[in-house]
């Protein structure tokens, strides 16, 4: 098992799975997700700090709340219409609805809730005012080389 431990310009990769407090699986990562620690890549919460000084095989569990995660649930992000007005292939739970505001910026909403002749959509990320519970395993710690910091090395962000 190698000594390496976690500091800025090492190597990383880690799984993890996000549950909520009362211990549903939200999201769950056995793939690892690799990234150079103290570059550019943005981890959930104070995942960085957390994990800083941890070496391969280290475990670590991390309370995050919603303004350090996926922020706060916004309401002005919610629209409920009625369902006629909505597209025939938008009238499902979980369907995907791209919009549009008068500067152009486009959003992605969720079709939320379908109750009677009334439909939500909402454009506030899933876990947005959740608080999460994340359990994080370190798989990998090594020097990072010149490709592990190519903006197009594959590394990802968990965010």
């Amino acid at each position: 098992m190698s000594s390496e431990v976690i500091k800025p310009g090492k190597f990383v990769s880690l799984t993890y799975h996000i549950t909520d407090l009362e211990g549903n699986v939200l999201e769950q990562n056995d793939i690892p997700v690799s990234y150079v620690h103290g570059g550019e890549t943005e981890l959930i919460g104070s995942m960085d700090k957390v994990i800083a000084g941890k070496g391969v095989g280290d475990e670590v569990e991390m309370e995050v709340q919603p303004e350090d995660g996926f922020g706060e649930h916004d309401p002005e992000l919610t629209f409920t219409d009625d369902i006629e007005n909505v597209p025939p292939q938008f009238r499902q739970l979980g369907a995907e609805v791209q919009m549009q505001n008068q500067e152009g910026e486009t959003k992605t909403f969720y079709v939320s809730k379908i109750e009677g002749d009334k439909l939500t959509v909402d454009g506030n990320h899933p876990l947005a005012g959740k608080t999460l519970k994340v359990m994080i395993k370190i798989v990998e710690v090594r020097d990072a080389t010149v490709e592990d910091m190519a903006p197009a090395s594959g590394s990802c962000s968990i965010n």
